[in-house]
């Protein structure tokens, strides 16, 4: 065989089961139908959307956030074109580095589009429409998601005035007024950007809250968080048709559990509920390759497809679409492939939704182990409590933690508050070794500083805080 191991996708998944492959000493190649390496998060979703929201904080911040401070006298001015460079060139880099790290481990790399021609056969079509084959011992589907769309309405999404997430990073200026369908992680995201630019938002959310598999408590809190800062936040709301205008769009929508219809105007509507697999074009099923109802590709307990040696990961599989899980997965096939044990733990995924403040979570909701039936504790703490998120004018939001009620071991963690998405990673490593409540509220912790609160809500879990 040319090669020990052909991914098809450079996306977050596709990338690093290549690199760490080609560390174990397999010959590797990557089909990449972009032109840049990364995939979807790199180029147009996770690293420009994160760029977007520090330049819109940093700008917020300036404009109403200083006076607090004793800085005054400030009145920034934007200039959208300016921070869409920064945005752009942020990508760049990571992109590049991508490059880089493919040509430092020797991947061959080829541009085109990948098709599953079966068992250690992949065809490669480039944008000349020429084909080429490539034969290999193993084939990794990581070929990621796209948009989902809203079910049962039809959408034309021209990425100017009714755009997914791609539109919505790249807008050329600031609508007045902006609708999101869709109350999730890229919504709000995405949402609070343009709001903190000057639009006003509105988010429809069909579900009764946002945040739909977020710890409950947390997602209430957090909403009320939003509408303060000034979001219209409407929930239980089913959308029925966007349609555009002379000028912007309309979306209609209904309650759920009945009553009047609402139309709404706005100049740019955003569609952003959820996204579905990329499986198309793959030649899936004509390889054999089976799939779920979800349009998933059904995998076993070590990533291998219905046919032998074709494997997958990430976001065309089962579990959580996040690119820190695809990694994962891809370390751990490139580890199974190179004859080593690979494993991931999915009872230990982190999630973060990356507004101000931040929302982080890891483990099992409250609603989970109610419904699971298990015996449990809560620890909670407030950073209004927190003597450096007073300091720093953060004190919203709070720390909670779960614990098995028997034993104390950490069963979840949900952060809301600033940071949120850094401090998460403690209560993390704790659970990846089974810790205990009482273990974290016994590990010193720097003073002051705002993972205190984590040390609290642990205390709190298994006996009492100090500071409460």
């Amino acid at each position: 065989m040319a090669y020990d191991l052909v991914v098809i996708g450079s996306g977050p998944g596709g990338y690093v089961c290549a690199i760490k492959a080609a560390q174990l000493g397999l010959k590797v190649a990557v089909v990449e139908k972009r032109a840049t390496y990364g995939g979807t998060c790199l180029n147009i979703g996770c690293i420009p959307s994160k760029a977007l929201l520090h330049a819109s904080e940093m700008y917020s911040h300036a404009a109403h956030g200083m006076d607090a401070l004793g800085i005054e006298g400030l009145a920034p001015k934007l200039n959208l074109e300016k921070m869409m460079g920064h945005k752009d060139a942020t990508v760049k880099a990571n992109v590049d580095g991508v490059a880089f790290l493919f040509k430092k481990n020797k991947i061959e790399a080829f541009q085109g589009t990948g098709k599953v021609l079966g068992a250690g056969k992949v065809g490669v079509t480039n944008d000349k429409g020429e084909e080429q084959v490539l034969e290999t011992k193993a084939i990794v589907i990581a070929t990621g998601s796209d948009v989902a769309g809203i079910p049962g309405v039809k959408v034309d999404i021209d990425e100017k005035v009714i755009v997914s997430s791609t539109g919505a990073i790249a807008l050329d200026k600031v609508p007045q007024n902006l609708v999101v369908v869709g109350g999730g992680v890229i919504g709000l995201e995405l949402g609070s950007v343009w709001q903190r630019l000057g639009a006003k938002v509105t988010v429809v959310e069909y579900l009764d809250t946002i945040l739909g598999g977020m710890d409950g408590e947390v997602s209430k809190q957090f909403q009320r968080m939003l509408v303060k800062q000034g979001m219209d936040i409407k929930v239980g709301a089913k959308v029925t048709a966007v349609e555009k205008g002379a000028s912007g769009a309309k979306v209609t929508f209904e309650p759920v559990k009945g009553g009047e219809a609402t139309t709404i105007e706005a100049d740019v509507v955003l569609i952003a509920t959820g996204r579905k697999p990329y499986t198309e074009g793959l030649g899936l099923a004509e390889a054999g390759v089976a799939m779920d109802k979800r349009g998933c590709i059904e995998i076993d307990s070590h990533f291998q497809t219905t046919v032998k040696g074709i494997y997958a990961i990430g976001d065309v599989v089962r579990g959580p679409m996040l690119a820190h899980k695809a990694e994962d997965e891809g370390v751990a096939i490139a580890e199974i492939l190179a004859g080593q044990a690979g494993h991931v733990n999915y009872d230990v995924i982190p999630g973060v939704v990356y507004t101000q403040p931040e929302v982080a979570s890891v483990g099992k909701t409250e609603e989970e182990l109610k419904a699971a039936g298990v015996a449990y504790k809560v620890g909670k703490f407030p950073f209004t409590a927190n003597g450096r998120a007073r300091a720093m004018l953060v004190a919203d939001g709070f720390v909670k933690i779960l614990t098995d009620k028997q034993t104390d071991r950490v069963l979840g963690g949900h952060i809301v508050g600033f940071g949120a998405g850094e401090m998460i990673h403690e209560i993390a490593v704790l659970m990846e070794f089974g810790g205990s409540a009482e273990d974290l509220g016994r590990t010193c912790h720097a003073h002051p500083t705002m993972s205190e609160a984590v040390k609290e809500a642990a205390l709190a879990a298994f006996f009492k805080p100090i500071h409460m």
